[in-house]
């Protein structure tokens, strides 16, 4: 018997190795169960996971956004036991997905032991409930993975702040009856952020949660606000680093700053949520200001948006953006649309931007980049930083306009100043004079009055 169970094993390989069969047989069930739980019983204990997804026929992006959900499922510590797909021309109003695939589903969750069903798309609430019913495990969707993963990923306490917000305006909706859906938050991958007494809490005490935050998060805004005024007084040219979630930006950041632990730096998805700025000396004494933020993601919940908006905005106070792209994800151009659909909703479109092609050393084959200006480099690489400065010098050039001024010996203090504000390319001594020669940014050319 078990030499049987294990060939039909082998006949349907899953995600990770642990086939699954679908036999309505409970001996065989059990010895299934048996066979499974002895391959396991080496491995750390892990919330059992399985995958759903339905099919668009208007969907173009079906499969990276299954790969990108096992991913995130495993950012948030869980382990994907199986997974199913359906093709439909709509989704299942009730259920999402269609009976005869739920009736799949439920043997393979008694089979592999599953403890958490994860849809792909947003699910309503009624949907969450009758698939819980039906399914008999904690259901989760796509939204309520990536909200889960920022209440890990928060450090600071705006961050914190911003992710209970979105979770809030995200259970919201679902809080039906008397709190039966909730009562499923029995920890786990979902159930990160708002603790217990939260969502126990009614839909006026949750509102007004709401709206303490918001005015806690407008406190924190002022102070952002003060900051950037701050820079922009200082004269000091600003860069902003965006891109997809695991392209490399904080990478990037640190490579530039010059410090090996200036920015949380990891392969995994979300590893930076905060808007984080520091000075770099990017040419001899020329200096800016570069601010890393959370990245991107395919269906980023609008809650995250909504919620994350001032960090976001951080991005539209720059005044040069450098796109960064993981060059060797397979797909590279999905993600940048789903950046500049971003970037749009964001309204950063007007401002200029250097798109950068990074992981260059993992790409197999030939690469054509599709959006320009671009460089191509691997930032982990010896040559990849001196590659990174003179790609930004170069787009400098570009927007940047000459100048020309007469700095008396008297103010020859001024110039280290000036050095650090403009790009100087020459520096002429004359009789009673320094003549100056090079470039700066046009919104910032009113600081050449001063000398």
């Amino acid at each position: 018997m078990a030499s049987l169970v294990i060939s039909l094993f082998l006949e349907r390989p899953n995600a990770v190795g642990f086939p699954l069969i679908f036999i309505k047989n409970c001996a065989i069930i059990n010895l299934a169960k048996a066979v499974i739980k002895g391959l396991i019983d080496n491995q750390e204990k892990q919330e059992r996971v399985l995958l759903a997804g339905v099919e668009l026929q208007t969907s173009d992006s079906f499969e990276s956004e299954m790969l990108e959900l096992a991913e995130l499922t495993k950012t948030a510590g869980g382990l994907v036991i199986d997974e199913f797909h359906q093709k439909r021309e709509r989704p299942d109003a009730r259920t999402m997905i269609g009976s005869g695939k739920l009736e799949q589903m439920s043997w393979a969750i008694e089979v592999g032991e599953i403890d958490t069903v994860i849809f792909n798309d947003r699910l309503t609430p009624r949907q969450n409930l009758n698939l819980e019913q039906i399914l008999g495990v904690k259901v989760i969707d796509r939204m309520q993975l990536i909200l889960d993963i920022f209440a890990m990923r928060a450090r600071s306490h705006e961050g914190m702040l911003q992710v209970e917000q979105a979770q809030l305006n995200y259970l919201l909706p679902r809080l039906v009856g008397q709190g039966i859906q909730l009562s499923r938050q029995a920890g786990g991958i979902g159930s990160k952020g708002p603790g217990e007494t939260q969502l126990e809490m009614d839909r006026r005490h949750i509102r007004k949660r709401i709206d303490d935050i918001d005015k806690a998060l407008k406190k924190v805004e002022q102070t952002r606000e003060t900051m950037r005024q701050k820079r922009a007084k200082s004269g000091i040219f600003k860069i902003g680093l965006i891109g997809y979630t695991n392209a490399g930006k904080s990478s990037i950041m640190n490579a530039l700053v010059g410090e090996s632990k200036s920015q949380y730096e990891q392969d995994e998805l979300f590893a930076t949520l905060d808007a984080t700025t520091k000075l770099v000396r990017l040419h001899e004494d020329f200096t800016v200001s570069l601010t890393d933020t959370v990245g991107f993601i395919q269906k980023l919940p609008t809650e995250l948006i909504k919620a994350f908006k001032s960090t976001l905005e951080e991005s539209a106070n720059v005044d040069l953006l450098i796109h960064v792209v993981d060059a060797s994800n397979p797909y590279h151009e999905l993600h940048e649309s789903t950046v500049q659909a971003i970037m749009d909703e964001l309204d950063l479109r007007s401002i200029p931007v250097l798109n950068v092609y990074n992981k260059m050393d993992l790409v197999k084959g030939d690469f054509i980049p599709t959006l320009s200006p671009a460089l191509q480099l691997s930032i982990k690489e010896a040559s990849g930083l001196q590659w990174l400065k003179s790609g930004i010098l170069e787009r400098l050039h570009e927007l940047f306009q000459s100048f020309e001024i007469d700095l008396p010996y008297s103010k020859a203090y001024q110039l280290p100043e000036l050095r650090k504000q403009a790009l100087v390319s020459e520096v002429i001594e004359l009789d009673t004079h320094y003549k100056i020669k090079g470039l700066i940014a046009p919104e910032q050319s009113w600081l050449l009055d001063q000398y």
